[in-house]
């Protein structure tokens, strides 16, 4: 009996897989369309979150037969178009100024010209970088190599990308043995079609973020303090990681001098030792970048005047309705204090809470109260919150809701745009249960 159920679940991994790789496809196909393929995209999201679903709920596997549905998942993201963001674009801009001795946290792309700059949104031409100098070397190093040529830079910055999610996927199994959370994070399809077709930074910020935790979490602080540093040079929330880690850190020096009259100093030993590490670390990854500090002033690059966060939305309705444009600086401070609150909150309670469910509780506070949101923020809190099995069918609801939000293009959807994504969906759907139907797999869905 027990080889029969070990049989089922193979099976319907194997089907789970296959649907979730047609929608892959699909996606990949749709976004080399544009507005004409819309439909084939969404039917394409459709059945990756379909597939991600049945995978599941058929049973989790162990993350090393999680790798070739992985593979067949991401394969196609891999080659295809950027998708669901331009950002990438910026990447190169940023990478190709550097490496001509320009300032990228002064300059803009606009100063560079040329066919990588044309393909930066107009609203980021003028705008200096707001990545720290560990991002800002990846994209030099690809550009070094790929040089002007959009195509092959789009995939260095892709395997940059890839580099970033295999770190998290390896690394993911030493902060919990819960199998499930590499379903939930590395499979997700909000993690594939934003880390993998977008090619965003934030695919390293969270691979460095979890080996840094991961690290500390086994006793070595130090190397836990550098990668999380390193991090957070990527993108500056990731600074938060350095908390935990120094809880992380004072905990294990309690454990071993609990007795020895010590354990009073463990606190203030683990947050000199982070703090020392972080501070070397940042003037050697700084001085290896020769980017200098200016990434420090530009961090506010990411606001934009329509951003639909929701002090961005709170900001702008009550400016219509006092007649000022400061209501929108009074709601954006309103969103800092309410994150530093929540961070207090978190701090105060965290030895019930705990270092990692507290840390993605904290990134949480920043994505939501945060001046930008974007649907792949939404990740650095997936990361830590995953080590708590009862948060996943809440964190995979969240995901799935996210999932469809933004269009292949990175653009604003128009009504007759919804129309044909809900097309999509809807054909994705009676795909799905066309296949489900006409084979003994479909017992997974009931």
């Amino acid at each position: 009996m027990l080889g029969c159920h070990g049989a089922a679940v193979r099976s319907d991994h194997a089907l789970a897989t296959a649907t979730g790789g047609a929608g892959s496809l699909l996606v990949a196909a749709g976004g080399t369309l544009g507005r004409g393929g819309l439909t084939c995209a969404y039917a394409g999201l459709t059945l990756m979150l379909l597939g991600w679903w049945w995978y599941g709920r058929a049973g989790t596997a162990a993350p090393r037969h999680g790798w070739a549905t992985l593979g067949i998942w991401a394969g196609p993201l891999l080659v295809a178009p950027p998708l669901f963001s331009r950002d990438v674009y910026s990447y190169l801009a940023q990478g190709l100024l550097a490496g001509s001795g320009h300032d990228v946290y002064r300059d803009g792309p606009a100063v560079l010209g040329g066919q990588v700059a044309a393909l930066v949104p107009e609203i980021w031409q003028h705008t200096p970088a707001p990545y720290g100098p560990v991002a800002l070397l990846a994209s030099r190093t690809v550009t070094a190599v790929t040089g002007e040529h959009v195509g092959a830079g789009v995939f260095g910055m892709r395997l940059v990308a890839v580099a970033g999610l295999a770190l998290l996927a390896v690394t993911l199994p030493r902060l919990t043995r819960d199998g499930r959370a590499w379903w939930l994070v590395i499979l997700n399809p909000l993690v594939l079609i934003h880390l993998v077709g977008g090619a965003h930074n934030d695919a390293l910020m969270v691979g460095l973020l979890a080996a840094g935790l991961a690290a500390a979490l086994h006793r070595h602080p130090v190397a836990g303090a550098v990668l999380v540093t390193m991090a957070a040079l990527v993108k500056a929330p990731a600074a938060l990681g350095l908390v935990a880690v120094a809880i992380i850190g004072a905990d294990s020096l309690r454990a071993t001098h609990q007795g020895r009259g010590a354990g009073r100093w463990a606190g203030v030993n683990a947050w000199a030792v982070t703090a020392a590490v972080a501070g070397v670390t940042t003037v050697v990854v700084t001085a290896v970048a020769g980017s200098g500090y200016g990434w420090v002033g530009a961090l506010g690059t990411p606001v934009s005047a329509g951003n639909w966060s929701l002090t961005g939305v709170l900001g702008r309705v009550t400016a219509q309705g006092v007649g000022s444009p400061f209501a929108i600086e009074v709601w954006r401070w309103a969103g800092v204090l309410a994150t530093v609150v929540s961070a207090g909150l978190v701090w105060a309670y965290r030895e019930r809470i705990g270092a990692l469910p507290g840390l993605g509780l904290a990134l949480l506070a920043v994505v939501i109260f945060g001046p930008a949101l974007r649907p792949w923020y939404v990740i650095w809190a997936l990361v830590p919150l995953a080590v708590v099995p009862a948060a996943h069918r809440g964190l995979a609801l969240l995901s799935a809701v996210l999932t469809p939000v933004v269009l292949p293009d990175g653009y604003a959807a128009d009504r007759g745009e919804v129309l044909l994504a809900v097309l999509g969906a809807l054909l994705g759907v009676a795909a799905f249960a066309l296949a489900t139907t006409a084979t003994p797999a479909s017992r997974a869905l009931r």
